[in-house]
């Protein structure tokens, strides 16, 4: 069983942390992507996918390497997954799938160009980016592997320059209301209250 989860922990681990590499092929480029007369998925999905090929060959060897191993640790884990759970449920409201999935970004003519500021996004402009980095942070907690625990660092570093890719996007779509709602609102960690 827990090698088990120690290898579902590391390959989850090595999607979640694809996911700012996945968004670096689509920030800088949406208007590139915008221009295509095909859908720009055929070749983002694909390459998405051959990332979590890459990024599973290189980390394999350090995929039995663990920090501790502690049953009593998969409880905190489960209360990450929990707090996740959460914020991908609260992100999905008043956003849909579409949205979710960038096609306001990469889709040309892409009707549904709106900026949602409400719900749980009036207190965190990127909840789905934070869901991510509970459910990394719960599996590293979990399992007390080494690489879980790399690959959440790596997806932090990157995310933290695919957030500031995606706000500068962001704003070019929406300009000075986007400008008003980042200067109130923080990226990732939520501001708590009323």
């Amino acid at each position: 069983m827990i090698e088990w989860l120690n290898l579902v922990g590391w390959l989850a681990c090595v999607v979640y942390s694809s996911i700012p590499c996945f968004w670096f092929l689509v920030h800088p480029r949406a208007e590139y992507w915008r221009l295509r007369r095909w859908s720009p998925y055929l070749v983002l999905l694909p390459a998405w996918a051959a990332m979590w090929v890459a990024i599973a060959l290189i980390t394999a060897r350090w995929r039995h390497m663990s920090l501790y191993a502690n049953g009593w640790t998969w409880v905190p884990a489960l209360f990450l997954f929990g707090i996740g759970l959460w914020l991908y449920s609260q992100s999905s409201r008043n956003f849909s799938a579409r949205q979710l999935g960038g096609f306001p970004e990469v889709i040309s003519g892409h009707h549904e160009q709106r900026l949602v500021m409400t719900r749980i996004r009036a207190r965190v402009r990127h909840p789905v980016y934070l869901a991510h980095l509970c459910e990394m942070l719960a599996w590293s907690i979990g399992t007390g592997l080494i690489v879980c625990y790399g690959l959440t660092m790596f997806a932090v570093v990157t995310g933290a320059i695919m957030i500031r890719m995606e706000d500068r996007e962001l704003e070019r779509r929406f300009g000075e209301e986007y400008r008003r709602y980042r200067g109130r609102v923080p990226a990732v960690w939520p501001k708590l209250g009323r």
